[in-house]
């Protein structure tokens, strides 16, 4: 009877010692990074996904009627976050990376936001 006691309360702490041991790696696992605005700018715009960014980021760089439509479209698509918000990347490639805020009023939202203005 006491070897069995013993050998439930051996388990029961290895137990222990595993779950904590796995919180504390998935709270260190998740880094979090923070948006940058850039220029003379003090909010990042945060597009609804990449497809979204790279066609209005297009538009905007063309010249004439075609430029000043696609910065239009960059007021009505994207959503302006401050500088500095903390956020976590979800995903990245070289156009920039899918991020979810962490902090602050926009907490749980996720979007697009170019390379550059990811810390």
């Amino acid at each position: 009877m006491k070897v069995h006691m013993k050998a439930k309360k051996v388990a029961v702490i290895a137990t222990s010692a595993m779950l904590l041991a796995l919180t504390a790696c998935n709270r260190n696992s998740v880094l979090t990074h923070k948006l940058v605005a850039t220029g003379h700018d003090h909010e990042v715009s945060l597009y609804p996904d990449e497809a979204t960014y790279l066609k209005v980021s297009h538009r905007a760089q063309q010249g004439g009627a075609s430029g000043m439509v696609g910065s239009a479209q960059q007021e009505f698509s994207a959503k302006k976050i401050d500088d500095q918000t903390p956020v976590n990347i979800l995903s990245s490639d070289s156009n920039g990376s899918e991020v979810q805020i962490v902090e602050g009023p926009m907490k749980g939202t996720a979007g697009f936001v170019a390379s550059q203005n990811v810390d």
